[in-house]
This record gives structure tokens, sequence and C-alpha cells, in this order.
């Protein structure tokens, strides 16, 4: 009989026989079994109906899990605050016939089939369970000329095939009353190769080049974002600040509501706390790699904005969406591996930071303002990149300095695997299967061309005079949107990095932003010269 004792597990703990809960999800118990190779370790994922165990319970201060089956279902990355071990994904027949079982096992009526335009917003069409084999199979064919940056009218036609290996059941707070599961796509032209202009396309080939190299990207970003009585203003939630424990109102319901949806979905999140600008909010996701980590900001981003909207509050992820006090960043923790060794890491440098990891940090730094377009896309993304409101402006690097752009986290004792670097100037409204990857093509460019990096500048940048960084060459990011993309249009690493598709739609569609914004006529200019011109 099955001891529903220790039910709701939310943290790995170690088992008997190498064995670790990771949680209960319905009724069906997931767990995992880590096999130590000598040279990495491998984790195999399981999930076992509960009418499986013979027992489940709490021994003396440790789990004992006892069961008379437990059927194989993939193996994957994972990561645990700063463990990475080495991931085998599971075939595609593997994970199709897991999929389909889920779907049966669950009696799921719908499936939603995910992917994104070129700008970074979730697009979605919804089949039914009985089409599930077929669209993992041979894809569901749609017209491509109607998404942002795909293709002309004339070559539309596309295929999108699920992605196994990001099958969720998508939790009931999200969903209705029928059961729905979600999987994020690959877009292929009708032949069955794959289509340029698919931000996750993009990201693999990135990943790939990374991979060529011996190294595997992974990434921790922090997304920030704030809470508003509705869309059509800007009335907040609170008067809280940074890390304050407000009393009980509506957005620390929100949080931890999004918080447990997430955790619903697969999605593990390690803090979840107040901002420093009023209303302002950020869940921080446990670091992983950097495909895994595109997907599931997709799925953050719907997730925050949805279960607000069920609450009859707005969640906004505008970059500044208040003038006056902070706007929202999204610093992006990063790291390279070799295996299960981080590569960032040298016990014998000063930082304990390696060679890799400084010539990674150079080529963030001379290549960030060509990249500055991708990780912040928006006109109103330059509007939080000013001095005074912990946004980076200028090209430096440092320890313990928010006022970098680059941060190095200092180092703890034993933890050399979560030694990394934090890249601070991309916003929470960027595509983030773009973003990942020129941070990554700046990163190798700087190691395979070994940039030597500056020194790093522990005071405070924003202080200094002009004269002082001119003297220290310490340069700037760009400061609008216009200038950016000049900036970007120029850059043969973006270029490389996005694939020609996607770097000439992108160009196109943010030169027409920009057109957009500067024939505006602004409240601003109304106030400032209508009463006196």
């Amino acid at each position: 009989m099955v001891s529903r004792v220790g039910f709701g597990v939310e943290r790995l703990r170690d088992l008997q026989s190498g064995r670790r809960v990771v949680g209960v999800r319905g009724d069906v118990l997931q767990w995992e079994r880590v096999q130590d190779t000598g040279k990495s370790h491998r984790v195999f994922n399981y999930l076992t109906p509960l009418e499986g165990l013979e027992c489940y319970n709490q021994d003396r201060g440790r789990e004992v899990m006892c069961h008379r089956s437990a059927e194989r279902v993939h193996s994957e990355p994972i990561s645990n605050k700063g463990k990475e071990v080495m991931m085998e994904k599971r075939s595609r027949e593997e994970g199709t016939d897991y999929v389909v079982r889920m779907v049966k096992e669950h009696d799921v009526g719908f499936i939603w089939l995910w992917f994104a335009d070129i700008l970074g917003f979730l697009k979605n069409f919804t089949i039914a369970a009985e089409e599930v084999e077929d669209a993992l199979g041979e894809g569901m064919g749609f017209d491509g000329s109607s998404i942002e940056g795909f293709a002309r009218i004339d070559e539309g036609d596309m295929v999108a095939l699920p992605d196994p290996n990001t099958f969720q059941l998508v939790p009931s707070r999200l969903r209705g009353d029928h059961t729905v599961a979600r999987m994020f796509c690959d877009i292929l032209r009708p032949g069955g190769e794959a289509f340029e202009g698919d931000p996750r396309y993009v990201l693999k080939r990135n990943l790939k080049r990374a991979a060529d190299m011996g190294y595997t990207f992974n990434v921790g970003p922090e997304l920030e974002y704030f809470y508003f009585r509705d869309s059509k203003g800007t009335e907040p939630l609170d008067e809280g600040g940074y890390f304050d424990m407000t009393p009980r109102d509506a957005a620390v319901d929100l949080r931890r509501e999004t918080v447990v949806a997430l955790k619903e979905m697969g999605i593990s999140v390690e803090y979840s706390h107040h901002e420093a600008a009023t209303s302002q909010h950020e869940l921080d996701m446990r670091y992983t790699d950097a495909l895994t980590m595109a997907d599931n900001v997709m799925t953050y981003r719907l997730v925050v904005k949805q279960i607000a909207l069920q609450h009859g509050i707005y969640a906004t992820f505008m970059p500044k969406p208040i003038i006056g006090i902070n706007g929202s960043g999204m610093h992006v923790h990063q790291s390279l591996f070799k295996g299960d060794r981080n590569a960032f890491f040298d016990r014998d440098d000063e930082y304990y930071l390696s060679k890799t990891a400084k010539c990674f940090i150079a080529g963030l730094l001379k290549h960030a303002p060509e990249i500055t377009a991708v990780n912040n896309q928006w006109v109103n993304s330059y509007k939080r990149l000013v001095p005074g409101y912990e946004a980076p402006v200028y090209l430096s690097w440092a320890r313990r300095n928010r006022s970098d752009l680059v941060r190095v986290p200092e180092y703890r004792p034993g933890r050399e695997k979560s030694t990394r670097i934090e890249f601070r100037s991309p916003d929470p409204a960027c595509n983030p299967y773009l973003a990942f990857s020129v941070m990554l093509a700046a990163g190798l460019e700087g190691i395979e061309k070994q940039y030597e990096v500056p020194d790093p500048v522990e005071e405070n940048v924003y202080e200094m005079t002009e004269e002082e960084r001119q003297k220290r060459g310490i340069g700037t990011l760009p400061a609008g949107l216009l200038e950016a993309i000049l900036l970007t249009e120029k850059s043969e690493l973006v270029a490389r990095a996005l694939g020609e598709h996607v770097f000439s739609a992108f160009i196109q569609n943010k030169k027409i932003e920009w057109d957009h914004y500067r024939t505006q006529v602004t409240d601003y200019e109304l106030k400032r010269y209508l009463p006196i011109l």
C-alpha cells in the first residue's frame, strides 16, 4: 500500500540506491537516478504511477522508496544550484511514445503548440489530442506569411514540428476545464529542412558552434516585471522596495501562485521577491542549458501575465513603464561547461576566473554595443539604460560593482561549478532565443580570438567624469534604438549569429519601429513647447 507521508517534496533529496525524489504530480511520482561514470554524472528521469509503488515514506529523516516497476522516460539536463551534469536527450521515437502515453494516461483533450516570432512574441495553435501522433511524426502545417519575420505571402507554407522533450501538462489554473498539454515547436519548410527564420533554430545553431568547441552554454536570467491595476495606467499594487516583506496583499498572492504554476510546468524557481521599484517583482529560475531556458522564459512571461489577468491585474515586462524609478532588466548569469567541469573556474586566479572566462568577458565587452539592439529591442528599452537607476550604461566589468555591464559574483569555497558572469544590460522584453544567441556569439568570439580583458573597474562608473572614463578606456552602450540599430546593421558578428534571414528581417522591423516613433507628437512636446511656441 502506498503511504502518503512525504508527498509534495519540492527539492531533491538523497534516496537509497542513488535515487532522488523530485516531487509528485497528480497521481504520478517523479524521481531520478544518478549514475556516476567516473568522468561525469548522467541523470535518468522516471515517472512512476502511484499505484506502481509499494511504499513511499520517510524513515529516520531520509526518503525511502520501494517500487515494483519504474519505466524509463527520458534523460534530460538537471541543474541543482550550480551542480551541472551531462545529459542524454531521449530519441525522438522514445519521446513520441512518451508523449502519446502521457496524453492517454492523463486524458488530455487538447495540446498547445508554441513557437516564437523574431520579436519574441509567443505564438500558439491548438490541436486535438487525437492528432498528436501525426503532429510529432510529420508536423502541422500553417501560414508563415502572417508571422512577423517569417516569410513573404508567396512562400508562406510552414510546418510546426513539436519537440517531445518540451511536453508538459498545463496546470488547471491556466487552462480551464479541459486537460491541456503544451509543446514547443521547431519550424520547418515543407520539404522538412529547418527554417532559418525560426528563432529556436537560430539558438540551436549557435549552441552547436559552442558544442563543436567542446562547450555547453548554461544561463540563469533574472526577469523583473511590474504589477499594475490595469493595462491603461501605472497605478501600483504596493509601495514596497527591494526584498521588502510587505503585508499580505494582491502582489504577494500573485507571486506565490505564479511560482506554484511554474513548478507545476516543470520550471524550478529558486527565489521570488519584491524588487527595488514600487510594485516591481522578480522570480529567479534555476540555471540550466540555454535552449531549455529560452523555452522557460517564454513560459515564464505567459504564466506571470495569465495569473495576474485571472485576478484582474496587469503584469508587464515593459522595460521602463514609469519615469523616475528603476526599470525592469533581465540580468543573465552565464557560464560554459566542458563535460561536468566549469570552464570559467580557475582556483589560482585572483578572481577565480579562467583564461576562457576572461576572454568570454572581453568578447561581451567588445561586442556589447553591436548586440544591444537584440538585447534591448524596443524604443522604451533605452529609457531604462540611463545613469542612476542600476541599469548599466558603461562598458566595464568588476566583482561587487553593480554599475558595471558585466559583474562577476564572488567565489564561494566549494562552489566551483557556480562560477559565472552576469551580463546586466538585457531587458525582459527581448527575444530570449536571439538574445542568448548573440551573447554566446560575442563570448565565443572573445575565446576564439583570445581577446584581452581590460582591468576591472570597482569604482562607481556613474560618478566618474567623462574625462576619467575616456582616460580609462570605458566606452558606452548606444543611447537610443536608432544608434543601436545602425551599430547592429554593420555587425558581422550579429549577422553570422542570427543568419541572413533573421538579421535582415530584424533590422527592417526595428527601422520601421523607429520611424513610427520619431513621427509621434508626444505629451512631453505638447507640455514643453505648446505654451511657448
